[in-house]
C-alpha cells in the first residue's frame, strides 16, 4: 500500500497561517496522514549582490519551520511531522508543492484583498489538491455547505462536501444561487413563464445534484437551498456564516482556465466566512 500523502499547511509569521496550522494538524490527526509544514522564502527579486541576505531569509524560514513543527506536535501528539522550505514566488511554490500533498491549507486575513489572501488565490489557482482556506479567529462552526451551479465542477465539490460531513457527523447543505429571472425582471422585463420555466429547470439541477447521494450515504442529512434573490457569491457568504465547512468547486474560464478561479470562488476567498475548501477538478478525457 503506498504511503499517504501529506496534508500540506504554508506558514507564515501571522495569526491567520498559526490558525492555519492548528486546523491542518487536527485534520491530520483526524484522518491518521502526515503533516508537511512549508515556508516560502521568495527570492524573485534577489539580485547576486544580496545573496548574504537570502541566507538570512532562509535561516529565518527554518527557525519559523521548527517553531512550527513543535506548535503542531504539542497540539496533536504523535503526528507525523515533516518540515520543507521552498523558495520563489510563494503562490507559485506552494501550487506546485501541492503534487504531492493531499490537501493544501493557507492562512488568510479574510479582511481585504491584501498579500494573504492574493497568496491563498494564487494557490488556490494553480494547486492540484483541494486547498483550505482558514482565516484568522474562525469559530468552530456547525454543518457543512457547498455551493454548486450545474457544472463538473460543482458535482466534484458535492461528493467531497458529502463525504467530510458523513465523516464528521454534520449535516450538509447544497446551496444553488441562481439570479437569472430576478435580473431580467429588474431590468425591466415582464416575468413570463419562461422565466418560471428557467428556475424550473435549475431546480431539477438542484435536485439532480442531490439524488446520487442518497445511496451512497444513506444516514446523512442533506438539505438542498435555491437562492434566486442574492448573487452567488453573497448567499454563499451568508449562508456559510457559522457554518463548520464552506467547499466549492475551481471553475476556471478561458483557454488557461486551469490557472484561473472562477469569479464565485475568488469573491468568497477574498473574505471566507469560515473554513473554505477549493475542489480541483479532476479532468475526463473523451475518447
Amino acid at each position: 500500500m503506498a504511503p499517504a500523502k501529506p496534508i500540506a499547511v504554508g506558514i507564515s509569521e501571522t495569526s491567520a497561517a498559526n490558525a492555519a496550522l492548528m486546523w491542518a494538524a487536527a485534520r491530520a490527526n483526524r484522518l491518521h496522514c502526515p503533516l508537511a509544514v512549508v515556508n516560502v522564502v521568495d527570492d524573485r527579486w534577489m539580485a547576486a549582490e544580496v545573496l548574504p541576505y537570502l541566507e538570512v531569509l532562509r535561516e529565518s524560514g527554518l527557525g519559523l519551520l521548527k517553531e512550527a513543527g513543535e506548535k503542531a506536535t504539542a497540539a496533536q501528539p504523535g503526528l507525523e511531522v515533516s518540515l520543507q522550505l521552498l523558495e520563489g514566488g510563494v503562490g507559485a511554490a506552494l501550487g506546485d508543492y501541492s503534487k504531492n500533498a493531499s490537501m493544501l491549507v493557507i492562512g488568510t486575513s479574510g479582511h481585504n484583498r491584501g498579500a494573504l489572501t492574493d497568496r491563498a488565490l494564487q494557490a488556490a489557482a494553480t494547486a492540484e489538491c483541494p486547498v483550505a482556506v482558514i482565516g484568522d479567529g474562525q469559530s468552530e462552526g456547525r454543518g457543512i455547505l457547498v455551493g454548486v451551479d450545474g457544472s463538473r465542477e460543482a458535482t466534484q465539490a458535492v461528493a467531497f462536501a458529502a463525504a467530510e460531513a458523513d465523516a464528521l457527523g454534520e449535516e450538509l447543505t447544497i446551496l444553488y444561487a441562481f439570479t437569472g429571472p430576478n435580473r431580467w425582471i429588474a431590468a425591466g422585463l415582464p416575468q413570463s413563464s419562461f422565466a418560471t420555466h428557467v428556475v424550473e429547470e435549475e431546480r431539477i439541477v438542484l435536485s439532480e445534484t442531490e439524488a446520487g447521494l442518497r445511496q451512497d450515504y444513506p444516514d446523512l442529512a442533506v438539505h438542498t437551498v435555491m437562492e434566486t434573490v442574492l448573487e452567488p457569491a453573497d448567499a454563499l457568504l451568508r449562508a456559510a456564516a457559522g457554518a463548520r465547512l464552506l467547499v466549492l468547486g475551481s471553475r476556471g474560464k478561458g483557454a488557461f482556465g486551469r490557472f484561473v478561479l472562477g469569479s464565485t470562488a475568488h469573491a468568497v476567498l477574498t473574505q471566507p466566512p469560515c473554513p473554505t475548501v477549493i475542489t480541483r477538478m479532476h479532468k475526463q478525457h473523451d475518447g
